[in-house]
């Protein structure tokens, strides 16, 4: 009796100890060396040999979709990475590594050069490879630092250009790429834009002392007519069979100026304008005449004394206002580089300015120096542009479309019987040729971004004393 409730009581706790398996074993000892042993299987018996021949089938079929997507995947997000671009990219990588110092940044690249679009991200992952040797590693938004880097070229070589940003401070590292280098590459046509002029028949100045014209200072196309600032007055031209002829005129009297210069701003409505010369501010209207008046009749120009500020550039669409004004020096003929609105920057004396729009958004401010030297405003900063030697003091920013889309079109940087005109793209720090160089019948005297934003104006002195507006034209080569 004893013997068998012994079982019973291990058959009770046999069913409530369960272990997880095939099979489970209890044993109890505990009774003059009697051992119990129980089994239980929860699956019937297969045939093994079907199973392992199973088991190899499947892992099979997974090794090779594995290595069929891996494959895939490695070829996908590894594209061929032109050996050329490897020491140009190391060299850079150092040099922002010198700059930045171990740590976390946002890299951007952005290309304007004629490297084809399928090598960048090869040339990207170059440079993060040799950042991360160096301490840099790119991280996301969310970086502390940044770096942007731009790829960008002229027809003898191509330079690639780093800004480092960390905090409010902005540094730059550049590498020039041998011109072999850059001919290794599938290199397109170095000049992108065509530089055309189309005379302004008709516009002249009235012969003053010694038989010369009076300087023509600028000229806008304003409700059909042409407005043109000479140095004593305001005229409006007319068009007529074969050009432009002089219908209306309203004087001025300007402070004397060794080198008068001038400025007319068209409305955004289109039939008015504000012009502004040494001393002196005038606003002119259209409206349409009354009682049998000529058209020629309703025009209206008022001027006053003023020591306002000028428009030194436009916006984006020339018609829509000025952008930026700055305090004229009427004694010396340039801008003192006090600006409305404040910019941020203590900008210097300059005599020229314009603004470049940017492919990633926002813009940036061009100004040239009394002192020759091409300085650019952007990311809070101002720094040299190089390139820019043998540029006059004039230039127009145009909206040509064409590479980046914008272009610098400047002037010979020396008075010349017959100066030249060509077209410059400025992706960083460097002013880029992108243009033969267009032949002037004179010297260009004044240079502005027409109102469509699309084309140039541009004012030439021929030998003779003579004046004579142009209209320039950038189209895609």
């Amino acid at each position: 009796m004893g013997a068998a409730r012994e079982v019973r009581q291990g058959l009770r706790i046999s069913r409530a100890v369960l272990f997880v398996g095939p099979r489970y074993r209890w044993r109890r000892r505990g009774f003059a060396g009697t051992e119990l042993k129980l089994r239980r299987r929860y699956n019937p018996r297969k045939n093994k040999r079907e199973a392992m021949r199973a088991m190899k089938l499947v892992g099979a079929v997974s090794l090779v979709v594995c290595w069929i997507s891996g494959l895939a995947a490695c070829t996908a997000q590894t594209a061929p990475i032109s050996s050329q671009w490897a020491q140009p990219a190391a060299e850079l990588a150092g040099q922002i590594a010198d700059l930045l110092g171990p740590g976390q940044a946002q890299l951007t690249v952005r290309s304007l050069s004629t490297i084809p679009a399928g090598e960048v991200p090869g040339i990207r992952k170059l440079l993060e490879q040799d950042l991360k040797t160096r301490g840099v590693v790119v991280g996301g938004p969310e970086s502390a630092n940044a770096i942007r880097v731009t790829l960008s070229e002229n027809a003898r070589e191509r330079l690639w250009v780093a800004e480092t940003v960390e905090g409010d401070r902005t540094r730059i590292a550049m590498v020039h790429v041998a011109a072999g280098e850059a001919a290794a590459a599938t290199h397109g046509s170095s000049e992108r834009v065509v530089l055309r002029k189309e005379k302004i028949g008709g516009i002249a100045g009235r012969p003053g002392a010694g038989g010369k014209d009076v300087a023509v200072l600028a000229a806008a196309e304003i409700n059909g007519h042409f407005v043109v600032m000479f140095a004593d007055r305001i005229s409006v031209y007319s068009s007529a069979a074969g050009g432009w002829t002089e219908s209306n005129t309203f004087a001025m009297n300007p402070k004397m100026s060794r080198d008068p210069r001038g400025v007319i701003v068209p409305a955004a409505d289109g039939g008015s304008f504000a012009a502004y010369t040494a001393g002196t501010q005038c606003s002119g209207s259209y409206s349409l005449p009354l009682n049998g008046g000529t058209q020629e009749s309703g025009w209206t120009v008022r001027c006053r004394v003023s020591d306002d500020p000028w428009p030194v550039y436009q916006s984006a669409d020339a018609s829509s206002g000025p952008a930026l004004k700055a305090f004229y020096n009427t004694a010396r003929d340039f801008f003192t580089g006090v600006v409305t609105p404040n910019i941020g920057v203590d900008l210097p004396v300059f005599y020229a300015a314009g603004m470049i729009p940017r492919a990633a958004g926002g813009a940036a401010v061009l100004l040239m120096g009394v002192d020759g030297k091409l300085q650019i405003v952007e990311n809070g900063a101002l720094r040299t542009v190089s390139g820019a030697r043998d540029w006059g003091s004039d230039f127009a920013a145009v909206r040509s479309g064409c590479g980046a889309g914008t272009q610098v079109i400047a002037s010979g940087s020396r008075e010349a019987v017959s100066d030249t005109l060509r077209a410059f793209a400025i992706p960083a720090l460097e002013a880029i040729p992108e243009s033969n160089t267009l032949q002037m019948d004179g010297t260009v005297t004044a240079l502005w971004t027409a109102q469509d934003g699309k084309s140039a104006m541009t004012v030439v002195r021929n030998g003779a004393g003579e004046y004579e507006v142009d209209r320039v034209s950038a189209t895609c080569n």
